[in-house]
C-alpha cells in the first residue's frame, strides 16, 4: 500500500479517496483498472483539485495521460507556473424592454414577408391554374416557379446591401436595431433555395453577389452559409469540406461581433471543422477534420494543422491528386443546374401537382376558389383522404427510391478511381448521396433493430449482425452508402458522418472507410476512409479518428487531436447479464415491441400534423376566391398559422409522450423500459425548433418543452436533447450549433443526469456540453469545444479544447 511521498502525492490521494469513498489510495494504483473509477468520477476528482489553492490544476487529459497518484504528481510537478487567470469580462445585465421590442420588429418582418409570399403565390396560383391545357399549364408553371425562384434568391442580396451595405469588423449588442438589421439578413439567407447548392459554382458566384472575394476554382461543399460575406476572403483554388462553419461573426456575452476570415490559395479545410472570426489559412495550407481554429489563430503558408484548439501537425490530409477541371467545364456544370431547377424541378413541383389534383374529379373542386366547402364534412373527409394518401405514398415510394434508384447509378461510379468535378460521374454521386441520405427513414428507423436492415437495404456493408436493438442511432450519412462497412457488434450514437470520399477543388475519388468489429462510436464522429482504428475501440464523442499511425485496437479515442484512454470500466459491464443468452432474446424482444410502437407513433404524429397543414391550405384556397391583396393576405396569414400549429402541436405531442412530467436522472441498461421510453421522446419531430433561432420565441419553446430557461436567452442555433434535466441562465450566449446533452448511452449503458448552465454564459460554436456538467455564472466554452460529462467549471472561468480545459499557459488562447 505504502504512503505518497511527497506534499503533492499526499493532498492528491485524499482528495481522490473522498471522490472513491476508500480510506487509502495506493500511489501507485491505477485509477481505472485498480480503483475501477470512470470518466465521471475522475471528473469529479479534477473539479475538487481545482478548488484546492495548494494544488496545480488538473485536466481530464492529465488523469488519462498520468493514470496513478504518482505519475500525476510528477507531471504536475513538471508543469511550467500557470499564467495569470484571465478572467472573463463582467457581461451587463440585458435589456428586457429591448428583448421585447426585438421580438416583436422580427413577428413583424417575419409577417411582412409571409404577406409578400402570399400575395405572390395567390397571383401565381389563377395565373398557373387559368392555363389550357397540360403545355400551358407547364409553362405558366415554369415562368411563374423560375420568376420565384430568382426573386426568392435575390432578396437577401437586396437586403443585404440595403439594410448593411458593406459588412466591417465591429461589434454590437443583440436585441437592438443593429441586431434586427443583421437578424433578417441572416434568416433571409438561411430560408434561401441557393444553400441547395453547396458544392456546384453557382454557389461560389452567389457568395460572390454577397460581397465575398472568391478566387477562381474555389469548391465549397457546405452548407453552413456564410453571413458577414464581405469580411470573407477565400484564395484560388480551395477546397471546404461539408460541415464546416465560417459564419464570420461570433455571438459572445451578449453581443455579435463580426470578423474576418482569409483562406489562401490551394487551401484544404476538413469536415466538421469551425473556422472563428480572425482566422487566417495562407496558402497551401491544411486543416484536418474534426478541428477548430479560435479566434485570431494562424496556419502558415503550406502548413498543417489539427486538432481543436489546431496545433501543428506532419499529417499531410491532401490525398487526393487533381484533375482537368477548366472554367467552362464549371460554368457548363452551374448552367446545366440551374436550367434543371427552372425547366423540370420547379414546374414540376407546381404545374405537377395542380395537375395531379385536377386530375381527380372529387378534389377538383377544392381548388376553385369560388367553392366555400369550409362547414361540409366532405370537405374535411376528402383533405384527410389526400392527406393519407400522399403521405403513405411518400413512405412506400420513398423507400423504394432511396434503396434502388440508387443502384442503378452504382456502376457507374468505381472506387479508388479519380474523377474530375462537375461533370457527369460528379452528378452521379451527388445523385446517391442524396437520395440515400434522406433523413426521414434514419428517424423511423434509428435507435432500433431495424436500422439494421434498412442500412443494409441502401448499401451498407454489415457483415454477420450482432443486434443489440441499439446498432445505430438516428443520425447517419455518408458520402456513398456502397463502400461503408461496419463490422459485427459494433454499436453507434448519433452524428455518425462516414468520410468515404476525398475532394479536391478539381477532383474527388470514393474509397472504402471500414469500422471494425465491437466498437463503440459517440456522438458527432466523422470517420474518414483510411481511418487508423481497428477491432474493439472506444471512439468517444467529437474524437477526432487518426488517418496515420500504427493500428489502434482494444482501446479507447478522447479527444482532437486523439490521446487513448481505457477501452472500458467496471461501470460498463454492469449490466452484460442482460446482454446474451435467454435474457438478451427476451429483452431484445420486448424492446422491438417497444420501438414498433414508437416508430408507429412517429408515423402517425407526422400523417396528423400534414393533414392539419392540408387542411389549412385547402381553406386558404377555398376563402381565397381571387380577392386580390385581401386574398393574398389570407395566404401569408395561413402559412404564419402553419408555422404557429407547428410549433403548438409538436410540444403538446413530446409533452404527451412524456407524460407531462420532468426526466429523471437514470442509470440503467439499454434493455430497461425505461430506456424505451426515454427513446420514444427521441422520436418526436423537433426539427421546427430552427426556425426560430435568433428569437425570443425560441426560449418561449424550450420553456414549454420544459427547459428551465432564463431571461433574455441569446440561442442562434443550440439545441438541447433533454428538456427537463437542463437549466439555463438569465442573459446567456448559445452560439450556432451547439449541443447541450444531457444523456450517453456506451456499450448498452445509459446515463443521463442534469446539466446546470449559470448566468451570462457563452457556448461557442458547434460547442458540445455533456450531462452532469455545471457552469458558472459568467463562464466562457469556446467554440468546437467537448466539455465532458461531470465538468465543473468556475464562475467567469474560460475554458476551450477537446476535451476541454482552462489555459495553462500565457499566451494560450481561449476565445469563445
Amino acid at each position: 500500500m505504502g504512503k505518497p511521498g511527497t506534499v503533492t502525492e499526499t493532498v492528491l490521494a485524499e482528495v481522490l479517496a473522498g471522490v472513491v469513498r476508500k480510506e487509502d489510495i495506493p500511489l501507485d494504483s491505477h485509477f481505472f483498472d485498480d480503483l475501477g473509477a470512470n470518466s465521471l468520477v475522475m471528473a469529479h476528482f479534477c473539479a475538487r483539485v481545482r478548488k484546492r489553492e495548494d494544488l496545480p490544476s488538473v485536466s481530464m487529459r492529465d488523469v488519462y495521460g498520468y493514470p496513478t497518484i504518482r505519475s500525476l504528481a510528477a507531471a504536475l510537478a513538471d508543469t511550467p507556473e500557470p499564467a495569470a487567470v484571465v478572467e472573463a469580462a463582467e457581461t451587463p445585465a440585458g435589456s428586457t424592454a429591448r428583448y421585447l421590442l426585438c421580438g416583436a420588429l422580427q413577428f413583424l418582418v417575419f409577417a411582412l414577408y409571409c404577406a409578400l409570399a402570399g400575395m405572390v403565390t395567390g397571383r401565381g396560383y389563377e395565373w398557373v391554374s387559368s392555363g389550357n391545357g397540360v403545355v400551358q399549364v407547364y409553362l405558366r408553371s415554369a415562368i411563374f416557379g423560375g420568376a420565384v425562384f430568382i426573386g426568392v434568391c435575390t432578396v437577401p442580396v437586396v437586403a443585404k446591401w440595403v439594410l448593411v451595405g458593406r459588412w466591417k469588423e465591429t461589434e454590437f449588442p443583440v436585441w437592438g436595431l443593429a441586431y434586427v438589421r443583421f437578424w433578417t439578413v441572416k434568416a433571409l439567407l438561411h430560408a434561401n433555395p441557393m444553400v441547395l447548392f453547396a458544392g456546384n459554382p453557382l454557389y461560389v458566384l452567389y457568395l460572390r453577389a454577397l460581397g465575398a472575394r472568391i478566387g477562381k476554382g474555389v469548391t465549397i461543399l457546405s452548407h453552413s452559409v456564410p453571413v458577414c460575406t464581405d469580411l470573407l476572403t477565400i484564395g484560388a483554388g480551395t477546397v471546404i469540406r461539408k460541415d464546416t462553419f465560417f459564419l464570420c461573426y461570433q455571438a459572445h456575452a451578449g453581443r455579435i461581433r463580426t470578423g474576418r476570415v482569409t483562406l489562401g490559395s490551394e487551401v484544404y479545410v476538413g469536415e466538421k471543422t469551425v473556422l472563428d472570426i480572425g482566422t487566417v489559412m495562407g496558402d497551401g495550407s491544411q486543416l484536418g477534420h474534426s478541428s477548430a481554429l479560435y479566434d485570431g489563430a494562424q496556419v502558415p503558408a503550406g502548413g498543417r494543422a489539427h486538432g481543436s484548439p489546431a496545433q501543428p501537425t506532419d499529417v499531410d490530409y491532401v490525398r487526393i491528386p487533381a484533375a482537368d477541371c477548366s472554367t467552362p467545364r464549371r460554368f457548363g456544370y452551374g448552367l446545366t443546374a440551374l436550367l434543371q431547377m427552372l425547366l423540370v424541378y420547379v414546374p414540376l413541383a407546381l404545374g405537377g401537382t395542380y395537375m395531379a389534383l385536377t386530375v381527380v374529379p372529387a378534389l377538383d373542386h377544392l381548388l376553385d376558389p369560388n367553392t366555400h366547402d369550409l362547414d361540409s364534412a366532405r370537405f374535411y373527409g376528402e383533405a384527410l383522404g389526400l392527406s393519407l394518401v400522399a403521405f403513405v405514398g411518400f413512405v412506400v415510394l420513398g423507400f423504394a427510391s432511396v434503396s434502388l434508384l440508387p443502384r442503378l447509378l452504382r456502376p457507374l461510379l468505381r472506387p479508388d478511381r479519380v474523377y474530375p468535378l462537375y461533370g457527369f460521374h460528379y452528378s452521379v454521386q451527388r445523385a446517391v448521396a442524396r437520395m440515400t441520405n434522406l433523413k426521414f427513414f434514419k428517424w423511423l428507423y434509428g435507435d432500433s433493430s431495424y436500422i439494421v436492415g434498412y442500412l443494409k437495404a441502401i448499401g451498407y456493408d454489415l457483415g454477420e449482425v450482432e443486434q443489440t436493438g441499439s446498432n445505430f442511432g438516428t443520425e447517419v450519412q455518408h458520402e456513398t452508402p456502397y463502400l461503408a462497412t461496419v463490422g459485427s457488434g459494433t454499436m453507434v450514437a448519433d452524428g455518425l458522418s462516414i468520410v468515404n470520399a476525398d475532394f479536391s477543388s478539381t477532383s474527388f475519388r470514393l474509397s472504402r472507410a471500414v469500422i471494425g468489429p465491437r466498437n463503440f462510436l459517440g456522438n458527432n464522429i466523422a470517420y474518414p476512409s483510411g481511418g487508423r482504428t481497428g477491432d474493439n475501440c472506444l471512439l468517444a464523442t467529437k474524437v477526432m479518428v487518426p488517418i496515420d499511425g500504427e493500428l489502434r485496437e482494444g482501446v479507447g479515442l478522447l479527444g482532437s487531436p486523439c490521446f487513448e484512454i481505457p477501452r472500458s470500466v467496471e461501470r460498463d459491464s454492469r449490466f452484460d447479464h442482460l446482454r446474451e443468452g435467454d435474457e438478451l432474446k427476451r429483452r431484445l424482444a420486448a424492446k422491438n415491441r417497444s420501438n414498433l410502437r414508437s416508430m408507429g407513433l412517429y408515423l402517425f404524429v407526422r400523417w396528423l400534423h400534414w393533414f392539419v397543414l392540408t387542411v389549412l391550405g385547402f381553406a386558404a384556397v377555398d376563402l381565397y376566391g381571387g380577392e386580390g391583396i385581401g386574398g393574398g393576405l389570407l395566404i401569408g396569414a395561413s402559412l404564419m398559422l402553419g408555422l404557429g400549429f407547428t410549433a403548438g402541436y409538436y410540444v403538446l405531442v413530446e409533452r404527451m409522450v412524456g407524460g407531462f412530467r420532468p426526466l429523471e436522472p437514470k442509470l440503467c441498461s439499454i434493455y430497461d423500459p425505461y430506456f424505451w421510453w426515454h427513446e420514444r421522446l427521441w422520436k418526436v419531430p423537433d426539427t421546427y425548433i430552427q426556425v426560430f433561432n435568433g428569437t425570443p420565441f425560441k426560449n418561449l419553446i424550450w420553456r414549454l418543452l420544459g427547459v428551465r430557461m432564463g431571461r433574455r436567452i441569446f440561442d442562434d442555433g443550440a439545441y438541447i436533447t433533454e428538456r427537463t434535466l437542463t437549466t439555463i441562465g438569465d442573459d446567456c450566449t448559445l452560439a450556432a450549433h451547439t449541443k447541450v446533452q444531457s444523456h450517453s448511452q456506451e456499450d448498452g449503458t445509459f446515463k443521463s443526469e442534469m446539466i446546470t448552465i449559470g448566468a451570462r454564459c457563452t457556448l461557442g460554436v458547434g460547442a458540445l456540453v455533456h450531462y452532469g456538467v455545471s457552469m458558472g455564472d459568467g463562464a466562457e466554452l469556446a467554440a468546437d469545444s467537448f466539455l465532458m460529462k461531470g465538468e465543473e467549471m468556475p464562475a467567469r472561468s474560460r475554458w476551450g479544447g477537446n476535451p476541454a480545459v482552462a489555459p495553462r499557459r500565457a499566451g494560450q488562447h481561449m476565445a469563445p
